[in-house]
């Protein structure tokens, strides 16, 4: 590297020679000919470039070596942004033989090889990836239906068919939390069921009491929220005192605090956290009179609105990372829900999937290396 820089040294130092010095001595007297003086100028040019050209091949190399450093240095920010980049291809599988004209659907999904995000290395994990991944791991997954969704698709990449028929039954009892150890890994994974964001508040609050923190930890909510209440000003201060309780459990983010830095927090690891985002409704396909009138487009809208403006969120300066339901269901679209609000599998997996990409970039892990 040395050796190149000098030499690019001494061939910029003889170009201001060859071109400087003639043109300094012969200034006065082309000046007084502008033709003479612009073919003179044009003149040296061309000699300079013909004497800087075998320093170029060098220059390039520097430049694409410097720049190489810096997109590997960045590479956490830049594909944290890109991980919700997906897109879908649905399309008709297969006619219902009933004759009723049932038509089945693929739901193909992946994230986007153009643009940005091509350079991410984004990739589906496959079972023994994600349990080496996981491997030791607390994670805690709040809030409702949606979060429950969630842990199924999440506990299907480490569970064979066989388990996973096993705890159906204790993961879908209504209104409940629920709990598993899968012990050939050491994971213990907890839902919490949490409809409300005040909810969420408390178990923040419950995990600064304790001084226990999980590694990963999901949560979301927002439409038990917009169904019960259906005011977008109470959830904007429900949303604000939640901010609060998980900034000040975090160990070493006084940069996230709006009042300034965080004290008396405890010496540990920060957890990993992830917000559950709200799916797109479709109002027709509500289940219930009370649904559509209450959760309409325009109350949606509104909701999402504060909740982008609420600072929550890593994209708007606070601390948890989207997993982005919204684009996920958007994008899927009408094809991917019976009820308008609950979407199929196909759609948690995604968002399963784009948690653990964010965990691997946020370890500064890679799937070779696992």
């Amino acid at each position: 590297m040395l050796i190149m820089l000098g030499g690019i040294q001494i061939g910029v130092l003889a170009a201001c020679v060859v071109l400087f010095v003639p043109m300094g001595m012969a200034g006065y007297h082309l000046s007084r000919n502008r033709m003479l003086f612009f073919g003179g100028a044009l003149f040296i040019t061309l000699a300079v470039g013909v004497h800087l050209t075998p320093y170029f091949p060098s220059v390039s190399d520097f430049v694409s070596s410097v720049k190489s450093v810096v997109v590997y240095d960045n590479r956490e920010d830049s594909c944290i942004n890109l991980v919700n980049e997906v897109v879908w291809d649905v399309k008709p599988r297969v006619i219902s033989s009933k004759g009723d004209g049932t038509v089945d659907y693929d739901k193909i999904w992946d994230w986007s090889r153009n643009g940005k995000a091509k350079g991410c290395d984004f990739e589906k994990l496959g079972r023994g990836d994600v349990k080496d991944l996981l491997n030791g791991s607390w994670i805690v997954v709040a809030g409702d239906s949606q979060a429950r969704l969630t842990v199924q698709s999440l506990l299907s990449l480490i569970l064979d068919e066989k388990r996973m028929a096993m705890i159906m039954g204790d993961l879908y009892k209504k209104h409940s939390d629920y709990e598993i150890v899968v012990d050939e890994i050491g994971m213990k994974l907890d839902f919490v069921w949490a409809p409300y964001v005040v909810n969420l508040t408390s178990l923040m609050m419950g995990f600064k009491k304790n001084r226990t923190y999980p590694d990963v930890l999901v949560m979301g909510a927002g439409l038990w929220h917009m169904l019960h209440v259906n005011n977008a000003s109470d959830y904007d201060v429900a949303l604000e005192n939640l901010r609060s309780s998980v900034v000040s459990l975090l160990p070493f983010s006084s940069e996230l605090d709006m009042d300034g830095p965080v004290t008396g927090s405890v010496s540990v690891r920060s957890p990993h956290l992830f917000w559950l985002g709200m799916p797109i409704l479709i109002n027709g396909m509500l289940n219930t009179e009370e649904k559509r009138e209450k959760m309409n487009d325009e109350m949606w809208h509104a909701y999402d609105s504060v909740l982008h403006n609420s600072r929550l969120l890593r994209r708007y300066g606070g601390p948890l990372l989207l997993l982005d339901i919204q684009s996920l269901s958007w994008n899927c679209g009408p094809r991917c829900t019976i009820d308008g609000m609950h979407y199929d599998g196909a759609v948690c997996e995604a968002a399963v999937h784009i948690l653990l990409n964010a965990l691997l970039i946020e370890s500064h892990q890679k799937l070779g290396s696992l």
